[in-house]
């Protein structure tokens, strides 16, 4: 007969993350000392048929925005960056499947530097606000009729 297996410990080692320097040197700080915030990507040039894809907006409603830039226009650039990217690829193939084949598509991958923020928790006990860099993938979808 098997014995019960041991509760996992509530405690969670944490460890230290590094973070390069402008110096050249690497930085160890405790991740439960700074809180993380994300910065906005920095964005493309925004054109009238430019169109950026999130997670939070409702699908048939991004959907339906496309829908309207291409009754207006004869091409449109869908952008999405990271989880969006999916979401993106969905839309452009949802509006070729609806015009039954008269759009076509053409897509370029990029990938986009983004910058982090760590601010302390406790000013007084921690040091001076920290950024860090990291790179994500996007993808630039070009759906247009062909002439």
């Amino acid at each position: 007969m098997a014995e019960p297996c041991s509760p996992v410990s509530a405690t969670v080692p944490h460890n230290p993350i590094s973070i390069p320097t402008p110096e050249g040197s690497t930085l160890e700080m405790d991740p439960m000392e700074y809180t993380l915030r994300k910065r906005l990507p920095r964005k493309l040039p925004k054109r009238r048929n430019d169109v950026y894809i999130n997670m939070k907006t409702d699908f048939k409603a991004q959907l339906a925005r496309c829908q309207k830039l291409l009754d207006a226009h004869r091409e449109i650039c869908i952008h999405g960056l990271g989880l969006a990217i999916n979401r993106a690829i969905n839309i452009a193939l949802q509006l070729q499947t609806s015009s039954q084949g008269a759009l076509q598509l053409s897509a370029n991958t990029s990938t986009v530097e983004l910058i982090d923020d760590l601010d302390p928790e406790d000013p007084d006990e921690a040091g001076e606000p920290l950024t860090r860099t990291r790179n994500n993938s996007a993808i630039h979808i070009k759906v247009f009729y062909p002439s």
